[in-house]
């Protein structure tokens, strides 16, 4: 089992383990899941595109998409073990 801190950072539901791992930020018409270092994950995931800095990768979703509860917590795991391995992703 994985244990994230949570905590609200610059708006939104930060997961944080070994520095940031996982956002969830709510808009009017979207979610977005967004990992540091989620462009290491894109292969798990091709749905999460990249951008921004420290590797972001965000994963959008809109009324009526489903939500893959396994393959979040697969997701969730990688980043977690990624910043265990690397560090603290905004410390580079």
């Amino acid at each position: 089992m994985v244990t994230l801190d949570e905590a609200i950072k610059w708006g939104h539901l930060v997961y944080l383990s070994n520095g940031p791992v996982l956002l969830i930020r709510a808009e009017e018409s979207r979610v977005l899941f967004g990992f540091w270092r989620g462009q290491r994950l894109r292969e798990m995931d091709p749905l999460l595109k990249p951008g921004g800095k420290y590797e972001m990768a965000t994963k959008e979703f809109r009324e009526g998409d489903e939500v893959n509860a396994v393959l979040s917590r697969r997701l969730a795991k990688e980043a977690v073990r990624l910043n265990k391995t690397l560090g603290d992703p905004t410390k580079l």
